[in-house]
């Protein structure tokens, strides 16, 4: 099933989704090092990557909704992308809950409570991720119909005009 939100032939959820992953991931180890005695800073500098990290998961949950729609109903692949949008809303939902905390608190820093949050949404993040892989490499969601070892370039103009012909 191909992917219905596309730049240049690429789809556009895959391509958001390692910023908003890796932002997070960052914003909590430097938490942690933070809490047990890092540069003062490193608390700051996470609550920034929380929260660009939070504005990207947000674009990529926007573009994987296309997608989502577009899977059709019954079949394995929406179970497992129903799930996977499930699992990536709570880590949303955890890490906006701990962006309020800190967002008019005293010290950007994290501490113990909140950082137990955020391994918490981080361990979801890991099995949304997982079911996103599963999606893409086993359920072939968002993979281009004409896919594979010899396939032309996704920028190639006839390729380009025949899937506009296709979308007619």
């Amino acid at each position: 099933m191909e992917s219905r939100l596309k730049i240049l032939g690429h789809p556009v959820h895959p391509m958001l989704v390692m910023f908003p992953f890796a932002l997070l991931v960052t914003a909590v180890l430097f938490d942690v090092v933070d809490t047990v005695g890092g540069p003062d800073f490193l608390g700051e500098v996470a609550y920034w990557n929380l929260t660009v990290g939070l504005i990207g998961g947000l674009l990529a949950a926007a573009a994987g909704t296309f997608d989502l729609l577009a899977i059709p109903s019954g079949t394995r692949a929406k179970r497992v992308a129903l799930t996977h949008a499930a699992a990536n809303v709570a880590v949303i939902l955890l890490f906006a809950a701990v962006w309020v905390v800190r967002l008019n608190a005293d010290s950007r820093g994290a501490g113990g409570a909140l950082i137990a949050i955020e391994v918490v949404a981080l361990g979801i993040l890991g099995i949304g991720g997982w079911l996103g892989g599963e999606l893409v490499d086993r359920l072939g969601v968002g993979v281009d119909r004409d896919a594979g070892l010899d396939a032309p370039s996704s920028l190639r103009p006839a390729a380009a005009s025949q899937r506009m012909g296709d979308a007619r």
